[in-house]
């Protein structure tokens, strides 16, 4: 890090740029006119994208590119700017579209900032319709809500058979990882679906234990890594490694957790 970077200063801009997504998003939450699909009309599968999405990636990078121009960004919705200083934002205007799309509030907007070894050191998982938004930095996390920050801190669930665990849907993940979560489901006391990145955010908070996803990209991860962790959880990859900007992870609140639940995620953990 250089030695301009300030940690509490960094949070603060983060916290501004969540609030000019929130702006931009507001409008059209349960008041959506079309939604496009990624994919291409001609396509059977269906990817959504809103005005939501783009208009917040939009205010986001304008703010970075007033205040922090050496910085690089990497969003979901428009092309990647290089960093000139090491420092890169990785956004994800609205994580769970098709949540938004419902009408529900359990999209989240991501946001994180990575240094120049690609390590996430601020993460921010908000949450505006229900006033939650979850901080993670190297040492802390905190849930902000009703202009009060309080410290946060992962469950003491120690066993998988009295776990609650998420993932978003699984019937997007590959047979042999279908089949790596039905065991954990059918060890757990509590599964729960189609949560997105919400689910990271109630890990750190301490009524979640374990979350496993899969296909995930840059902007999905980065910023759930500070704040789980910033909580005291765990981030690895299926195979127990340190996580990448992508593809599977999962995230727990103990060791012993993470251990019970690895002996059924390396069977099908990607190479």
């Amino acid at each position: 890090m250089t030695k301009t970077f300030s940690l509490e200063d960094e949070l603060a801009f983060a916290r501004r740029l969540a609030d000019a997504a929130w702006t931009a998003i507001r409008p059209h939450f349960r008041a959506l006119d079309t939604v496009d699909n990624k994919m291409g009309a001609a396509q059977s599968a269906f990817d959504p994208v809103t005005a939501a999405d783009t208009a917040a990636e939009e205010a986001m990078r304008a703010l970075i590119e007033a205040e922090r121009p050496d910085h690089g960004i990497t969003g979901e919705e428009f092309p990647a700017k290089p960093s000139k200083n090491g420092f890169t934002w990785l956004l994800d205007p609205i994580d769970g579209t098709r949540a938004f799309v419902a009408g529900l509030p359990s999209w989240t907007t991501l946001i994180a900032l990575c240094d120049a070894s690609g390590t996430p050191i601020i993460g921010v998982i908000d949450q505006p319709v229900l006033d939650e938004r979850y901080l993670g930095w190297p040492d802390g996390a905190a849930l902000e809500q009703d202009g009060q920050q309080t410290p946060i801190r992962v469950s003491d669930c120690k066993d998988l058979r009295e776990a609650v665990i998420s993932t978003t849907d699984p019937f997007i993940l590959t047979p042999a990882e279908e089949g790596a979560w039905t065991h954990l489901r059918a060890t757990a006391r509590i599964g729960r679906y189609g949560l997105d990145a919400y689910a990271y955010a109630r890990l750190a908070a301490g009524t979640i234990d374990l979350v496993a996803e899969s296909g995930l990209k840059a902007w999905d991860v980065a910023a759930l890594i500070p704040v789980v962790r910033g909580a005291g959880g765990l981030a690895t990859d299926w195979r127990g490694n340190p996580p990448k900007l992508g593809g599977q992870i999962v995230c727990c609140a103990s060791q012993e957790i993470l251990d019970q639940a690895l002996l059924a995620l390396r069977r099908s953990a990607e190479s």
